[in-house]
């Protein structure tokens, strides 16, 4: 059994030609061999996704979404590892679940679609997962000088009414999970203050993820200019997380994550 103080790590797998970091992974083959890779590496979850959330991006045609990720949810339904579906779009998570998906990651807490909630339902009923994760603004206006007040604040109120209001809609406590969307609506700042104090996310009462690999403000505070290059700092935010209680970490690097944790586990331990 996994040492529950360990996170799990979810890889990240872009059936997009734009992401930020790692777009153009879109052959079936190729999909294939990524989710193979990823669990050879130590992935305990796959999230699989078919349009860029990266700030600017456009919308996505469902029909679309779907043709683009379907190839990995096949390759990836045919392993023991957990299976997510990254989409805001009801129709694109309902086929993955039909397609052996049990976690729904939505970046809009299920706020996008209107009938996102009765599959995030199903999801709980097969004893899945839902995500739900904090952003100001779309993808596409996101990074336009967003505001706040107090952003720990503000952003764990808004993912505590957005757990409420699932259980209320009759999905347990125990299949959500609460993201503090790192990056989708905010500074440098924000960002740094929201890591700094992720300990108050894990005070929800729901498992924590956190999403920070290869991003902006790595970037910014780096120097380094090309996304796929952001490794090292991505696990510093990750060995970061793990040590403030965050349960799953969503990362690009694989296997330089999964040996760091193991490291960074020991020395704790010791």
């Amino acid at each position: 059994m996994a040492d529950p103080s360990i996170p799990r790590v979810m890889g990240i797998l872009n059936a997009t030609p734009d992401s930020f970091s790692d777009g153009g992974v879109v052959s079936e083959s190729a999909l294939a061999m990524r989710v193979a890779e990823m669990i050879a590496e130590g992935a305990d979850i796959i999230d699989i996704g078919g349009e860029s959330t990266r700030p600017g991006a456009e919308t996505v045609p469902a029909e679309d979404e779907w043709h683009r990720i379907a190839p990995a949810m096949r390759a990836a339904a045919a392993t023991d590892a957990l299976t997510s579906v990254d989409t805001r779009k009801a129709v694109v998570a309902r086929r993955a679940l039909d397609h052996g998906a049990r976690m729904f990651n939505d970046v809009t807490a299920l706020t996008y679609d209107p009938d996102s909630m009765a599959v995030a339902r199903d999801y709980a009923a097969a004893g899945g997962l839902i995500c739900l994760m904090h952003a100001q603004g779309d993808p596409k206006t996101m990074q336009r000088d967003p505001q706040y007040n107090d952003v720990v604040r503000e952003v764990r109120d808004y993912l505590i009414a957005r757990v409420a209001v699932c259980e209320a809609a009759g999905i347990p406590r125990a299949s959500l999970i609460v993201d503090p969307g790192i990056g989708f609506g905010k500074t440098l700042q924000h960002n740094l203050t929201l890591l700094k104090n992720l300990a108050a996310f894990c005070e929800i009462g729901c498992r924590v993820l956190l999403g920070a690999s290869r991003k902006g403000f790595i970037g910014t505070l780096s120097g380094e200019k090309d996304a796929a290059k952001r490794a090292p700092g991505s696990i510093a935010v990750a060995l970061h997380g793990a040590q403030q209680g965050v349960d799953i970490l969503r990362v690009h690097d694989v296997r330089e994550t999964v040996q760091a944790l193991a490291v960074d586990t020991a020395l704790r331990a010791g």
